[in-house]
């Protein structure tokens, strides 16, 4: 991915409002994101732990996305769960349910779509072996780390498409 500035995120999300943006907090260490490693950019507000936030280009345009973490959904007594994005497993609360306000009118009217995540939305570190879950490993795949970033792409899209309407 492309180094972003904060104007360009702010002016990219889809479905939260401008007073949102502009309110919303960036990832701590932002001076220091590792843009060459990333499929898209995602964080939880260091501000309000329930809020996270993912930004992609999608089409040559940026979309970003606000997310809330669920509270009618738990995964915690599970021993592992898979990231529906990036198909890595962790282990406890490393997956979580993160939810997205649809786009447009059906936002605004309270429909959502959800979806089960890294927690830390770090899913292309995970994937490129750059950050590694404490208690659960990647599995061994056949296929190519190139490929693999392709699908954290192509599902992240499936699920931007949800949240666009488009799906």
């Amino acid at each position: 991915m492309r180094a972003l500035g904060e104007k360009e995120i702010r002016a990219s999300f889809v479905n939260c409002s401008k007073g949102e943006t502009r309110r919303l907090s960036l990832p701590a260490d932002f001076t220091g994101t590792p843009w060459s490693d990333l499929d898209f950019l995602g964080w939880r507000d260091p501000k309000a732990p329930d809020r996270g936030y993912a930004v992609t280009e999608r089409d040559g345009e940026l979309v970003g996305i606000a997310l809330r973490a669920s509270t009618g959904a738990r995964r915690s007594a599970l021993k592992s769960s898979i990231c529906s994005v990036c198909v890595t497993p962790q282990a406890g609360s490393g997956i979580t349910l993160l939810v997205a306000p649809r786009a447009g009118e059906a936002g605004r009217q309270g429909n959502t779509v959800g979806l089960y995540i890294c927690a830390d939305l770090a899913c292309s570190l995970y994937v490129r072996g750059k950050k590694q879950s404490a208690l659960a490993r990647r599995f061994e795949e056949s296929l190519t780390l190139e490929e693999q970033n392709e699908r954290t792409t192509r599902n992240l899209n499936g699920f931007l498409d949800q949240v666009l309407g488009q799906a």
